[in-house]
């Protein structure tokens, strides 16, 4: 039974990848839910299972067993063209590497995912007008990335991945090229679209972005180690 209103839903997820001979589980039964309108934090060291699990969080790959449900949706067993379609319809990405097209302008990355999902030409340009002036880049529509700093990149990326009005916003580290300014620019975008209604969830090795979230998710060995509201880790720390 789908909990109301829960967008993500794993139960057992473990994943195996083989090396040779050598079985190597980097998820051991991970269960949890998000929420619609939740910002969660995904923390842990390098090898906790993080990136891992944003790939199946993304249906970049599937789970060796356990079940994922994204909006109601059973999708651990869709095939790849299932799942590339549940891709483009309902999930938004966001990298650290931002992931642009270089001699392509803003209006142009920001456009794309709705050429490729067949949207008319109408409709797209006030969908990707409406994205860029959510992260206030309206005046740089028609800038190429190279003439925008790294902060307006990450947000150029943040309105491709609003644009196709997604059911979930997934982000891969996504100030860690960024200097403290142009983080603080996309966290105050990040919070105030979530305060909106985005559903998001962000994998961060940095506490200060952690901070940020409603609830961190902590990964070890790919296990969850812990799963707290932010006012009580935040009182925690205090303690």
């Amino acid at each position: 039974m789908t909990p109301p209103g829960s967008i993500i839903e794993l139960a057992d997820v473990t994943k195996v990848y083989s090396r040779g001979e050598v079985a190597v589980q980097a998820l051991r039964s991970v269960s949890f839910v998000v929420h619609e309108g939740e910002l969660l934090a995904i923390m842990g060291p390098s090898g906790s299972g993080k990136t891992t699990l944003l790939g199946i969080l993304g249906c970049l790959d599937r789970p060796t067993t356990g079940s994922y449900r994204l909006v109601g949706q059973e999708v651990s067993t869709l095939d790849e063209t299932r799942r590339a379609h549940v891709r483009a319809d309902r999930i938004g990405f966001v990298f650290q590497a931002y992931n642009l097209i270089p001699r392509t302008s803003a209006y142009k990355n920001v456009e794309l995912p709705l050429v490729y999902a067949g949207v008319p030409a109408r409709e797209r340009r006030s969908r990707v007008l409406e994205a860029l002036a959510e992260v206030g880049l309206s005046e740089r529509a028609q800038h190429l990335p190279t003439q925008l700093s790294g902060g307006e990149q990450q947000r150029v990326a943040i309105a491709r991945a609003l644009v196709v009005r997604p059911s979930v916003v997934l982000l891969d580290e996504p100030t860690g090229n960024l200097d403290s300014t142009s983080a603080e620019e996309v966290l105050t975008i990040l919070e105030r679209l979530n305060r909106q209604g985005a559903t998001t969830v962000i994998v961060t090795h940095s506490s200060e972005v952690a901070q940020r979230a409603s609830r961190i998710l902590r990964l070890a060995d790919g296990l969850i180690v812990s799963d707290e509201p932010v006012e009580s880790v935040a009182l925690g720390a205090a303690g």
